[in-house]
């Protein structure tokens, strides 16, 4: 996953990525329409955006030998080839990668090989699409880089096991023994926990600032949702608001991860309301995350190492380990089935 359909909101917009190691361009054109082209110049190879920018203009110039690219990919102009015989600007348009959404996020599938992204995600869709992420509006947003990789993230993410011994602030307000794991037929793993009685969401007490998500019914108004999409993609689902964390693997050991705090339409009206209150709770949450997984990491490349075994309340993380190895085989799927990754999701 590279991003969300809410960094290119304008004809010009484009945003240039990483997508594994290949470079990525996402482009909004004149007509709206969102693609996907490999951050090569079709003259001798030359990256046309840097990587990381995110720009507004009509045309996309390489800044090695001047050839212009419009938003669609066509090829503009390039320099002294006009009298060129048999030169046809339209063999040497930008090569497209494959773009996908879902609920308002991108999804980029660099090698070009892979399933369709509706297969890939399966029944995930059940779980996701009353929230209606692709119609919330970001209120916060914080950025993160830590000393491990993206797998030790997502274990961590998949147990609340350590929840009592390094989230207090979490076991105020959710259960950590609570909730059950889903049974996916996608590539994605997960469950839900409960609220505890006096907590309408989670907050650093438990309270709401914000509106409560429309479509949902009253038992969903008492969970949160956590589920990992392979490779890099996670979804909190709470009652009034969706978190997502997206982390891009940056070195073998090193990991960015950016956190996106969506809240309803309506949210933004209230005298009240302030995104902090959610983005707070969790930033405390995440930085005691992040600290366990750094030294987790450290631990698990000591030739000291030797896995333990997991509790019963690890089975989510046997899951998650299960699926990155069916993914070697290039099928993570549960059932038997190449991946797609979340875009500017922005691994």
């Amino acid at each position: 996953m590279r991003g969300s359909t809410d960094d290119l909101p304008s004809p010009g917009d484009r945003r240039a990525l990483s997508v594994g190691t290949e470079g990525i361009i996402l482009s909004r054109d004149e007509s709206g329409v969102l693609h996907a082209f490999y951050n090569v110049c079709r003259h001798r190879g030359h990256e046309l955006v840097e990587p990381g920018t995110c720009v507004n203009s009509k045309v996309i110039k390489c800044p090695y030998h001047a050839w212009v690219y419009g938003a669609d990919g066509s090829l503009r102009g390039a320099p002294h080839f006009g009298d060129v015989p048999d030169f046809d600007r339209k063999d040497y348009t930008l090569v497209e990668a494959r773009l996908d959404q879902w609920h308002g996020w991108l999804f980029v599938n660099a090698s070009g090989d892979g399933m369709d992204l509706s297969d890939y995600i399966g029944n995930l869709d059940e779980y996701v699409s009353d929230y209606e992420p692709e119609r919330l509006i970001r209120g916060a947003r914080h950025e993160y880089v830590l000393d491990a990789n993206w797998k030790i993230v997502h274990e961590n993410y998949h147990e609340c096991y350590h929840c009592s011994n390094i989230h207090p602030e979490l076991c105020q307000v959710t259960p950590p023994d609570s909730g059950e794991n889903a049974t996916p037929n996608g590539a994605w793993v997960g469950g839900s926990m409960d609220l505890m009685e006096h907590a309408t969401t989670m907050s650093l007490t438990g309270e709401s600032y914000g509106e409560m998500l429309r479509g949902l019914d009253e038992r969903r108004r008492r969970q949160v949702f956590y589920f990992g999409l392979l490779p890099n993609l996670l979804i909190s689902l709470h009652p009034d608001y969706v978190l997502t964390h997206r982390i891009e693997p940056l070195a073998k050991g090193r990991s960015y991860i950016e956190c996106e705090w969506l809240f309803a339409p309506e949210s933004f009206d209230r005298a009240d309301f302030d995104a902090t209150y959610a983005s707070d709770f969790w930033d405390i949450t995440n930085l005691q995350d992040w600290s366990a997984c750094e030294s987790v990491y450290k631990g698990v490349s000591s030739r000291g190492f030797r896995q333990g075994p997991l509790a019963v309340a690890e089975d989510a993380v046997y899951q998650f380990m299960t699926m990155v190895a069916r993914g070697y085989s290039d099928d993570p799927r549960p059932a038997d089935r190449h991946r797609w990754a979340p875009a500017g999701a922005e691994g």
